[in-house]
């Protein structure tokens, strides 16, 4: 019996048991790993989010832009790139230029900006993935690949879920998507990393609650 013989034979008799060509097959995946509160959804998220070396950031909404205006002057940020739905209360605390995110800007012109500061539109616990759709907050997928550094502000809990497939309700498939877990980086055989090759050097997520003590913001 030849090897492609074995391979049809294995392949028949784990189709044994369906009932037609068409008969859909079963799988009992998990859609959560676990019970969680959402406090602690909200944690394993901040967590995952620094082992990917993301930096993580909390305040309330009312301390967001101070926060933002921190973390651009930190940078030493003089441009920044802003979606055009993104909030102007966020960058009220900065006197970085900001950029507005044109469809005629070339890989260039963004180049030459030092960060960019969004929303998203998801963020996952279980993978420490922050999800963006291209949403007003959001803007287009190539100001959030260009710059160095990245601001991305989540919600939380209304923006945090626990799984994989539990974002994928949230998000529409006729969107573009972009998945990010950490800042961009890559290895070569001899595993030496090396980041910022396909987006931005540095991520700093900030988690904005609605009712956190200003005592506990940014930790």
């Amino acid at each position: 019996m030849s090897s492609r013989e074995r391979i049809l034979g294995r392949v028949r008799r784990a189709l044994a048991d369906v009932r037609g060509e068409d008969a859909p097959v079963e799988r009992a995946y998990l859609r959560e790993h676990g019970e969680r509160s959402v406090e602690e959804t909200v944690e394993l998220l901040a967590e995952n989010l620094a082992d990917y070396r993301a930096i993580v950031h909390r305040c309330t909404e009312g301390e967001l832009a101070v926060v933002v205006g921190r973390l651009l002057a930190e940078r030493g940020a003089k441009k920044v790139v802003t979606p055009a739905g993104l909030s102007v209360d966020w960058l009220a605390a900065t006197d970085a230029e900001q950029v507005p995110d044109h469809a005629e800007s070339t890989p260039a012109e963004l180049d030459r900006v030092d960060s960019v500061v969004t929303g998203c539109a998801v963020a996952v616990a279980e993978t420490g993935t922050i999800v963006l759709d291209g949403g007003p907050d959001q803007g287009r997928r190539r100001i959030t690949l260009v710059p160095d550094h990245h601001i991305c502000v989540v919600r939380v809990p209304d923006q945090v879920v626990s799984s994989v497939p539990q974002a994928l309700d949230r998000l529409d498939p006729t969107r573009p998507s972009t998945w990010i877990s950490g800042p961009s980086a890559t290895s070569d055989i001899e595993l030496d990393r090396v980041e910022g090759v396909h987006g931005p050097r540095t991520l700093e997520v900030v988690l904005v609650s609605g009712d956190r003590p200003s005592a506990k913001a940014d930790s």
